[in-house]
């Protein structure tokens, strides 16, 4: 018969887990007292400090055809981004030919090197990768993420797309009918519209920023291989790129790699980059009305010309507009949603680019609500030139100060803020010095930044909607000279 004792299969541990029960009955025993001490809900909890934001070094080299490369160490997880950065985009386009730099990135990875599309998403895909291309008003991207135990299968996937695109012409047919029909649907939806319009509205058809990033109708229609071509062969160079690596990688074991996919690349020649002409702003403030029948909302966008992304108030900016209709929390959002219910969502935003950019309040909001929610959009733009209470000042620092270090938490997150840093040329520097700029942030610059950039009476004001309802009610209200505007307007 077998004894007690460690013979026993399980014993011990049964043991140990007695024990460890009738431990933390004793430990909660002792702590009731504690527990039962209500907590102080007299005022809201205060916040601590904003964590210490500790960026890995901006590793600096050059491949021998003179292409800078980035690179950031990231250990925590074994992948690795890989992104080239080519300083032009839709800002770059040709008069007349707006859309050709989002067309051509869109094209990028629709044939290359020796395979087709299908072919070459298969071979992406089996790797346990992915491979995206874009473009935005100032840069155009070719960006993949992979593990790192794959980066040498997938690096020269990459590089076909980067350097032997073969723009087939039975895929740009097949992509001209989707962003047709995204165009075409424009026509269908009042906030897209709303958007168009405003753009057309502030900068005029003859500026870039009047015409949407991926082009209109007409040029989409109009575009063909030979110019996809000529756009990439002028720009997509060397001289005219950043190459950002972040990940599981070190320079000594990634530069062999980048030299051997990327080292055969040579510059063609002058980057040419048509000038952006000075934008306008308006004169007087002025409604411009977009009729859509039967529209159960009216959607709303009201502004002006903005700032450029080199602006010295760009700290002031980013906590004016937190303010304003930036967070969840804002002024704008808890007026015309929660006070009232006119609307799911009102915001602000100032869209930085490389010329000064668009600044626009918006919301979607109920028909027979319309003429009360451009009362409330004034009293809230209008309001900001009053010195802000310091309470409401600090909580907003504190929002853009404590959640500035979560967005490099992945590798794909710090590659995009170091695309920030390249595009614009902005000093590494702008990482350690963003929350003290942040937290340095006064009333007096709120009171300041929104007299400048807050001029209610030049703004041009959007309203897409059903004219029969909401046309007279906006004239009676005399807000300032109205104008209908038809859709041709807006879309040619």
């Amino acid at each position: 018969m077998m004894g007690l004792g460690s013979g026993v299969p399980g014993f011990r541990g049964s043991a140990v887990r007695r024990f460890g029960i009738a431990l933390s009955l004793v430990l909660a025993l002792a702590a009731a007292p504690a527990a039962q001490q209500a907590p102080d809900r007299s005022k809201p909890p205060v916040p601590g400090p904003a964590p210490l934001l500790r960026v890995p070094p901006i590793q600096k080299r050059t491949l021998s055809n003179g292409l800078p490369v980035w690179i950031v160490e990231m250990h925590e997880v074994p992948v690795v981004d890989v992104t080239l950065i080519v300083k032009s985009g839709a800002a770059a386009d040709p008069a007349g030919k707006y859309g050709l730099a989002n067309f051509t990135a869109a094209m990028l990875d629709e044939g290359a090197g020796t395979r087709n599309s299908l072919d070459l998403a298969d071979a992406i895909d089996f790797l346990g990768a992915s491979l995206t291309t874009g473009s935005s008003w100032d840069s155009s991207t070719v960006q993949l993420h992979t593990p790192v135990a794959k980066l040498d299968a997938a690096l020269p996937l990459w590089a076909d797309v980067v350097l032997r695109p073969t723009f087939p012409q039975n895929e740009l047919e097949r992509l001209r009918k989707e962003r047709l029909t995204t165009i075409l649907q424009t026509r269908d939806s009042a906030p897209a519209l709303a958007s168009t319009a405003f753009a057309r509205l502030v900068y005029g058809p003859r500026h870039r920023y009047g015409t949407p990033g991926m082009g209109n109708e007409v040029s989409n229609t109009e575009m063909q291989v030979s110019e996809l071509k000529d756009f990439y062969s002028s720009n997509y160079q060397p001289q005219n790129a950043y190459l950002l690596v972040v990940g599981d990688i070190t320079p000594a074991g990634l530069l062999p790699k980048l030299e051997q996919a990327l080292g055969s690349w040579k510059n063609a020649g002058p980057i040419a980059r048509p000038a952006l002409p000075a934008a306008t702003q308006h004169g007087a403030r002025q409604l411009y009305l977009v009729d859509k029948p039967g529209a159960a909302q009216s959607a709303i966008r009201l502004g002006w010309i903005g700032v450029a992304r080199s602006t010295s108030d760009y700290f002031v900016l980013d906590v004016m507009n937190t303010i304003l209709g930036g967070s969840f929390t804002s002024r704008l959002n808890q007026n015309l949603r929660e006070e009232h219910g006119y609307t799911y969502g009102a915001s602000s935003v100032f869209d930085m680019r490389g010329a000064p950019g668009p600044f626009f309040a918006s919301a979607n909001v109920q028909t027979d609500k319309t003429v009360e929610s451009l009362r409330e959009f004034f009293k809230e733009l209008d309001g900001m030139r009053q010195p802000v209470p310091g309470d409401e000042l600090r909580r907003a620092r504190n929002l853009e100060a404590l959640s500035f270090p979560g967005a490099f938490e992945t590798t794909s997150g710090m590659a995009g803020n170091l695309s920030e840093l390249a595009v614009y040329g902005l000093p590494e520097s702008f990482f350690s010095e963003y929350v003290p700029k942040i937290q340095a942030v006064t009333v007096a610059d709120v009171e300041r930044a929104a007299k400048q950039y807050l001029q209610t009476d030049k703004f041009a004001v959007v309203v897409v909607g059903d004219l029969s309802k909401i046309e007279k009610p906006i004239r009676d209200a005399n807000f300032g000279s109205v104008k209908v505007v038809t859709l041709d307007e807006i879309l040619k």
